[in-house]
């Protein structure tokens, strides 16, 4: 594993309101300014892909747009955010860096071709229903309208496409993540492990559970393994969250595990 910055990708699952995202965004300002992390805001504006009907999807594409554009000059953070259907691909683009890939679209071709064609990088999220060596099939889609056509690690890394491991489903309730899909998608693309995803537990009575005791052991197992970044996300108070709060790190309880996994990366390094 080469010597750079980490990649760091966090903040709430969902944009909940104004005030609160902000008041997350304050608290991640540290990372931000941190020289060896490479810092990137997430949040959704629109959470498609929800258990139920009635469950909250967050401001939709206008106002979650307006509310990134707030945060990119209140703090000069750069911004994440995911895109589920190709015609938000053009605006969304326009305000974010990072384009992310959900990983129930990943082999999506217009969506990947659509994000390829803007100059944002493109973060695919592995299926949970994916082989990991077939991902660089999903990579390709990117690449090839970028105008390459290998697949490789330093290719990807120069055409801006990311891959990122949130754990694989059996249809039984639970993620299990297996660490060798991490070096495995490292041959295609840079990889970011996201810690608070693969901890979901899909179908708990209609809405989707998860346990975050287990982010920490995750987290730090593939900083041992060798990732380029993490994906995070985080809340003042996860158990009032609107979306994914069972997975979520509490704020203050982020530092600590960042400090961990910087550690082993220097280690591994």
């Amino acid at each position: 594993m080469e010597r750079n910055e980490m990649i760091l990708i966090a903040g709430p699952c969902v944009i909940e309101s104004r005030d609160s995202v902000f008041r997350i965004a304050e608290s991640l300002k540290k990372y931000d300014e941190d020289e060896t992390i490479d810092f990137y805001f997430k949040a959704s504006f629109d959470k498609a892909n929800r258990t139920s009907l009635e469950s909250y999807r967050g401001p939709g594409l206008e106002e979650g747009m307006k509310i990134f554009e707030e945060i990119k000059k209140e703090f000069g953070y750069k911004t994440l955010t995911d895109v589920h259907e190709s015609y938000q691909v053009q605006s969304v683009s326009e305000v974010v860096n990072v384009l992310q890939i959900p990983a129930f679209l990943c082999r999506q071709t217009d969506l990947l071709v659509a994000a390829a064609k803007t100059d944002c990088i493109v973060n695919i999220k592995k299926g949970q229903f994916m082989v990991p060596a077939d991902m660089q099939y999903s990579v390709l889609k990117v690449l090839k309208t970028r105008g390459f056509e290998t697949c490789d690690y330093e290719t990807s890394k120069k055409a801006g496409v990311w891959l990122t491991e949130r754990g694989s489903t059996f249809g039984y309730g639970n993620l299990v993540v297996d660490m060798r899909s991490l070096p495995i998608m490292r041959k295609f693309a840079p990889v970011v492990f996201d810690a608070t995803h693969s901890v979901q537990m899909p179908g708990q009575g209609g809405k989707t559970g998860g346990d975050s005791s287990f982010v920490p052991y995750l987290a730090r197992a593939a900083a041992a393994t060798g990732v380029d970044g993490f994906f995070f996300e985080t809340h003042f108070d996860p158990a009032s969250a609107l979306s994914d709060g069972p997975n979520m790190v509490r704020l203050e309880e982020l530092e600590k595990l960042i400090e961990q996994i910087k550690a082993i990366r220097e280690i591994v390094q």
